[in-house]
């Protein structure tokens, strides 16, 4: 009787800012990412996760539903951004103005903007 090798992964998911929800696997060797977020039980705890859609990756890296998984690996489902960070950053920089953001703030007195 032949007992199959098991690696440990993680799985992360954040649903909303400041709120992330881990859970340690332990998945046979030659598991793929789907078959670790069905085993994880985050699909039935967050119905909000789509799988035809679903954006995933390894260490930060995006990856594959098919992807074959290594020791220590760490899933990460990946959520819809709220805003585009460029649209962001131009929305912070009309509130804070010219002459107190990046390049335009003096830096020391007497000296000219951008130096």
């Amino acid at each position: 009787m032949a007992v199959e090798a098991l690696i440990p992964v993680t799985l992360v998911y954040s649903p909303a800012a400041r709120e992330v929800h881990e859970v340690a696997l332990l998945l046979p060797v030659s598991s793929t990412v789907l078959q670790a977020l069905q085993a994880s039980g985050l699909l039935q705890s967050f119905p909000a996760i789509d799988l035809r859609d679903a954006h995933v990756g390894l260490w930060g890296r995006k990856a594959s539903l098919a992807q074959c998984l290594r020791e220590n690996d760490r899933i990460e489902i990946y959520r819809p951004l709220g805003v585009d960070p460029k649209v962001a950053r131009r929305e912070r920089f009309a509130r804070q103005g010219a002459r107190t953001a990046g390049l335009f703030v003096k830096k020391r007195a007497g000296a000219k903007a951008g130096y």
